[in-house]
């Protein structure tokens, strides 16, 4: 089967705007993460850019997380380590970008989607993005995302959201807990107030806002190894009989 999706950039004015997509919710298998960390590397490597946009193309599922055809095809520890490193460079490579990043979340937030909105600097909604952490429901655990998403919505939230992999929570509690700054009525209205405020962010000092990014995300240095370290936990959970009969559940479920 040839790769579905994309990743694609767009830069104007002093603003890059990165948009992916998948047919299967905007899921992320691999080959898209690998795209989506280039992406945010290229831009933050470009003088002329001095904010960015991260979106998704659609109009009710902003990330429906890691890619579970994927999820299930894991035969060894060293596979399965390896695919939950893609979020973790995603997350690192948003964290390491000295430029803001603006969310625009359209819709639903899943496992990896929550981390995305969570490693934004400033994330706009609309009330379609729910959110729901379901890793446990297989068998693992948001344990690669886990940081990011405790830095935004705290350890009770994030425990609540960890424990309740079959709840939806809605925009407005993400909003409440601090995962989004605002939350609109529909994508036209978000998407105005993004544009709004990434021209307003483009006129502002550029060192200014690189020392402010590195002021929000101080604490993170050692990322590199805390969310690798979190991929091995996943990549021996996976393995576990619980998980694999979770998985082929989840399977038989949905075809």
């Amino acid at each position: 089967m040839s790769p579905s999706g994309s990743v694609q950039t767009i830069a104007l004015d002093g603003i890059a705007t990165i948009t992916f997509f998948h047919p299967a919710h905007n899921s992320m298998p691999g080959y898209l993460l690998d795209q989506l960390v280039a992406a945010i590397d290229a831009v933050a490597a470009d003088e002329a850019i001095t904010v960015v946009i991260l979106k998704s193309e659609g109009d009710r599922t902003f990330c429906a997380g890691a890619s579970f055809d994927e999820l299930a095809a894991i035969t060894d520890y060293a596979g399965g380590r390896a695919f939950f490193m893609g979020f973790a460079r995603v997350i690192n490579a948003m964290r390491r970008c000295h430029k803001p990043i603006i969310g625009r979340i359209q819709g639903k937030a899943i496992g990896g989607g929550v981390g995305l909105a969570a490693a934004t600097d400033y994330c706009i909604a609309t009330h379609h993005a729910t959110i729901r952490l379901s890793e446990l429901a297989v068998g693992i655990g948001p344990f690669v995302i886990g940081p990011v998403v405790e830095r935004k919505v705290g350890k009770s939230a994030f425990q609540q959201l960890a424990l309740t992999p079959s709840d939806w929570q809605t925009a407005e509690w993400a909003k409440e807990k601090g995962l989004y700054n605002d939350v609109f009525p529909t994508v036209e209205q978000a998407d105005a107030y993004v544009a709004h405020l990434a021209k307003s962010l483009s006129s502002y000092n550029p060192d200014a806002l690189r020392q402010l990014k590195r002021v929000f995300w101080e604490g993170t240095e050692d990322w590199d190894d805390v969310l690798a370290i979190r991929a091995g936990i996943s990549g021996s959970l996976v393995l576990s009989d619980f998980t694999k009969n979770a998985i082929q559940a989840f399977k038989q479920k949905t075809t």
